[in-house]
């Protein structure tokens, strides 16, 4: 029974099986491209970003005003100076820039107001009071009260300014990225020149995109890629000039050949389904790529009894590695735990390769073991990185923003799915606690030493197939001696009531000795009186056992 002054215990979530992705994107370098080639895809590149720009500008200048009608009046001005299918993909590509900025904005909403709820609390608390379980306490000097009063009325102003931004409809979006904007005023922290500063951002603001249309010869019209790999252009209006085969479309020289899922795309355009394409360049490379992109059809959820069957693999996810344990149907630890290192240290493109790596050296271990299921932790840090909650905690604030949660999570989903493995995500409250608690000492040997990460692991996996994370549930009450018997059985949901191995009890168990044991015992021969003594003193009388 928790103590009075203690934290309740919140609410656990049920388990579920996690939806894999709903798109699919594969990319190829486009080799062999001649001078006059990338001449053309510059040229069309920057013609179709200076409208998508344009197009973008109209729609954050109509905010919440914005209907069907506008819609249609802005894709008639950009078809003149392209074609109706580029005018489709332009606003279409504008309307999502669009929602991701409103859906930032309100995030930036909730996380300004969850740190001003927090510095007013622990304003209104004495100087150096300390906090409670799940309460901050007082600030630790009249220094640091005075800079928080300070730096409360900073977010309160980012906060009113900001709410009225999303009344009014006004959101702030940069073709190219914020981020690469910022870096043209501090050329030398971002290690670059004007010149390559000045390349990557021309080439972050073209837009080369286009939507596939099922039904269309190879489902798409405006960039068509053929079964052999050709690819051909639709130029826009003013740069038709530029054609080299009928009908105002430019043939390159180069030709792909996706390696990683081709004879699905292959399948897909041969049938004329829609495939959707991107071609970008990259500038540090001087190399050009195509993306190709398009709807997977739903797949059926399969149902939890059928993934926990063959028992899970819990994964507990961490800052530098992955620690997992294959569990078996019944709930109990089978085998070694697995270790899979990552370093996420240096450039994104490391980072997502590391990531891969370790998912992929998981998924072989699971294909290996038979199980149909991973289960994983539902994280969300978004509350708890803010340094208002934790205050001078900055190494624990770096360490929960180092744990890939988002990006591991959505990469696990679309290699299992590929390998045919289901995502169970459960709730990852106290899993680390209890684990520890309940699972790493008894799960250590003197040649294996269970890490409380590992037993995380066991615990997220437990709560996957539906147990408790302790292992035994209570026995009944004793009217009568060992009625309750042995406690072997494991704890379901609805059992309540749960405790840890029953200690033994010394001295002799009434009724427990067999109905020969008296004769055998007797008859007995010890090596020492000791011996004789002890064996007859553990039987009992017949006539007290009868009345």
């Amino acid at each position: 029974m928790a103590e009075p002054d203690s934290k309740p215990l919140r609410q656990i979530a049920r388990p579920f099986v996690a939806n894999g992705p709903s798109g699919v994107s594969i990319r190829d370098r486009l080799k062999g491209l001649t001078p006059e080639d990338e001449q053309v895809l510059r040229q069309v590149g920057a013609h179709m970003g200076a409208l998508a720009s344009r197009d973008l500008t109209a729609r954050c200048r109509d905010g919440l005003e914005h209907s069907t009608d506008t819609w249609a009046t802005r894709k008639r001005e950009l078809t003149a100076e392209s074609s109706s299918r580029w005018a489709g993909s332009v606003t279409s590509n504008t309307h999502d820039q669009w929602g991701l900025s409103r859906r930032a904005q309100w995030a930036h909403l909730v996380s300004l107001d969850a740190g001003i709820r927090t510095v007013r609390l622990r304003l209104s608390l004495p100087v150096g009071e300390k906090g409670s379980k799940g309460k901050p306490g007082g600030y630790r000097s009249n220094h640091e009260w005075f800079q928080k009063a300070r730096r409360l009325a900073t977010l309160e102003g980012t906060y009113e300014r900001v709410r009225t931004e999303r009344e009014a409809g006004r959101v702030s979006v940069v073709r190219g990225g914020r981020r690469l904007l910022k870096q043209r005023h501090n050329l030398t922290a971002a290690g670059r020149t004007e010149t390559t500063w000045r390349a990557e951002w021309e080439a972050a603001r073209w837009f080369l995109t286009a939507d596939g249309e099922s039904g269309k010869r190879f489902g798409n019209e405006t960039i068509r890629v053929t079964p052999d790999g050709g690819i051909s252009v639709k130029l826009p209006a003013p740069l038709a000039h530029l054609a080299n085969a009928k009908h105002g479309r430019y043939t390159l020289a180069a030709r792909v050949a996706f390696s990683y899922r081709g004879d699905e795309w292959r399948d897909r355009i041969e049938a004329n389904r829609a495939v959707a394409y991107r071609i970008h360049l990259n500038t540090a490379s001087r190399r050009w790529y195509l993306d190709a992109s398009w709807t997977r059809k739903a797949l059926p959820v399969t149902p939890l009894d059928v993934l926990r069957a063959d028992g899970v693999i819990g994964v507990d996810t961490n800052a530098d590695h992955l620690a997992a344990w294959r569990l078996d149907q019944y709930g109990n630890p089978i085998g070694q735990p697995r270790r899979f290192d990552y370093d996420l240290s240096g450039t994104a493109a490391h980072r997502d390769a590391q990531l891969r790596h370790a998912l992929t050296r998981l998924l072989h271990w699971a294909k290996t073991t038979g199980v149909q299921a991973i289960a994983i932790e539902d994280l969300d840090f978004t509350d708890s990185k803010t340094r208002e909650k934790h205050g001078c905690k900055k190494r624990f604030r770096q360490l929960i923003s180092g744990i890939p949660t988002g990006k591991l999570r959505a990469r696990l989903l679309s290699m299992c799915t590929e390998a045919g493995i289901g995502v169970i995500a459960v709730d990852p409250a106290y899993t680390s606690i209890w684990g520890a608690q309940h699972w790493q000492k008894p799960l250590s040997t003197d040649r294996r030493s269970v890490s409380r990460h590992q037993a995380a692991g066991v615990a997220i996996a437990r709560r996957a197939l539906g147990y408790r994370i302790r292992r035994r549930t209570a026995p009944p009450r004793q009217h009568q001696s060992d009625a309750g018997g042995h406690r072997t059985a494991q704890a379901r949901p609805s059992d309540r009531g749960r405790e840890e191995t029953r200690p033994r009890i010394p001295g002799p168990r009434t009724r427990s000795a067999s109905p020969d044991a008296e004769r055998t015992r007797a008859t007995r021969t010890s090596k020492t009186v000791r011996d004789v003594r002890s064996a007859q003193a553990w039987v009992q009388d017949s006539l007290l056992l009868t009345d």
